[in-house]
């Protein structure tokens, strides 16, 4: 029975990656979106090799987004400075609603890249299900950080990360 259970528990853990989200060694996928102004880009370009990159699917419907976006946006700045990272916003709101994202960004004065998965062609790619979700790109471009949800706080917790990765 031990020895059913160990083969069982090494199976297992072969699989865990794909589970609970991308591989921690695995690149930005390759995927087409579409930036703030409708015009076609390829997500793996937004990831920049030498610099950290915070992702965060949000949509303009999903309260704890935006309360996420605002409680970075208070960091940003600083942030930039400090671990020379960037954030890139990745908008999962349909066609329909895709509209309101622009006016969203221009009100809160956001200053990050926004993107537009209207297709959840990305989301479903980078095993999205619920936003908020926050991925983290290290400065060769491998994913090395992932968080769904947001609490109030939940800042310091990126922001530890980004510290660590900048050494």
């Amino acid at each position: 029975m031990k020895k059913h259970f160990t083969a069982f528990l090494i199976a297992a853990l072969a699989f865990a990656p794909s589970l609970f989200g991308q591989d921690a060694t695995q690149e930005a996928p390759s995927v087409n979106v579409k930036n703030i102004d409708g015009a076609p880009i390829n997500f793996n370009s937004t990831v920049e090799k030498g610099k950290i990159t915070i992702v965060s699917f949000w949509a303009t419907w999903c309260g704890p987004c935006i309360k996420e976006l605002q409680a970075i946006d208070e960091h940003y700045a600083d942030w930039q400075t400090k671990y020379n990272v960037k954030l890139v916003a990745v908008s999962i709101d349909d066609a329909r609603n895709s509209r309101k994202v622009k006016p969203k960004v221009l009100a809160e004065n956001w200053q990050y890249q926004i993107i537009l998965d209207e297709n959840m062609d990305l989301a479903r790619a980078m095993n999205v299900n619920n936003p908020p979700m926050t991925f983290i790109y290290d400065k060769n471009g491998k994913l090395v950080f992932t968080h769904q949800g947001y609490t109030p706080g939940a800042e310091e917790e990126v922001e530890a990360k980004l510290a660590e990765l900048s050494k």
